[in-house]
């Protein structure tokens, strides 16, 4: 089952008679698991905002088809089972946070409960900040506060649009500890971020989009391997002259045991660790190399370009 399903999704700003518009969803095809940890990254100008927004129906699309939670996201029934945080948010600089979280709860029609909504503020961290006025919040405050209006009510599924924007390091760790616990009670977790760190920690999925058009899907593991190439450490004697004719290359600082071999499958893998084991070689680790986000999303983007 999935929690958003989207087919042929299009989207042009400003077409009208004799023009052509901006297009910034050029038919997105995605499926979002039921359950899971989804991170949505790409280029400024990508299109992103664009598709959350048609996601939430906050924007119609040009053409394609978006169903959320099995039903049309424009139905006030499914998005009652959404928790949203937008990319700019805009509060109320009058009202206090528990204030503005009653009104979100009404809106939502979802029981007043000021035990819970104080409970949620502790949760985010703004418990001693909770009869403030908003107005003296700074960035990561009111980025705190948008959090706690979107997990009101233990929504089904989570929008998160640059959720840590203008939040401080170890404010990042709470957060990130918040969407993995409500992951792990059964949430999906649908993210936006340009922090591709914050993503790698979060998400088990991941979608590259680029020009208007989904360039990469799929697990995040997968994403990140680099074909067939290995990451080798050996112990300390290990002959050089042995390994370098087996095909390993050696990495890091002279001495450490390290080498990397690119090998077209595993049989080939398996006879170069024979060889440069009957030579003396002892294997203490081997592991597949995998590349961080930021260069499967530079990959992506350029091999998307040249298309």
């Amino acid at each position: 089952m999935h929690a958003i399903e989207v087919v042929g999704l299009k989207k042009t700003y400003g077409k009208g008679w004799r023009r052509a518009g901006q297009v910034a969803l050029a038919g997105v095809d995605l499926h979002v698991p039921v359950g899971s940890a989804f991170g949505l990254i790409g280029p400024n100008g990508a299109g992103k905002t664009t598709f959350i927004k048609s996601v939430l129906g906050i924007v119609r699309p040009t053409g394609g088809e978006v169903r959320v939670l099995g039903g049309d996201p424009e139905d006030p029934a499914v998005r009652a089972r959404i928790g949203y945080l937008p990319e700019r948010l805009h509060l109320p600089g009058a009202w206090t946070a528990t204030a503005f979280l009653g009104t979100v709860a009404r809106l939502k029609n979802l029981r007043r409960d000021a035990a819970a909504h104080a409970r949620l503020l502790e949760r985010v961290g703004l418990a001693d900040a909770a009869g403030r006025r908003i107005g003296g919040y700074s960035k990561g405050m009111r980025q705190r506060l948008g959090l706690a209006a979107a997990l009101l009510g233990e929504p089904e599924l989570l929008i998160l649009d640059e959720p840590t924007d203008g939040i401080d390091p170890m404010g990042r760790v709470e957060v990130r500890r918040i969407l993995q616990d409500e992951v792990r009670r059964g949430t999906t977790l649908f993210l936006n971020s340009h922090l591709l760190a914050e993503t790698e920690r979060v998400c088990d999925r991941i979608a590259i989009l680029g020009q208007g058009r989904v360039l990469r899907e799929g697990r995040l593991e997968d994403l990140q391997r680099t074909g067939h190439r290995w990451s080798v450490r050996f112990a300390p004697g290990a002959s050089e002259q042995v390994l370098r004719a087996a095909g390993f290359t050696p990495v890091g600082e002279e001495g450490d045991g390290r080498w990397t071999l690119g090998t077209p499958d595993a049989a080939a893998l398996n006879a170069a660790l024979g060889q440069v084991i009957a030579g003396g070689a002892l294997l203490v680790e081997l592991r597949r190399d995998a590349q961080d986000l930021e260069a499967v999303l530079t990959d992506a983007v350029g091999e998307g370009v040249a298309a």
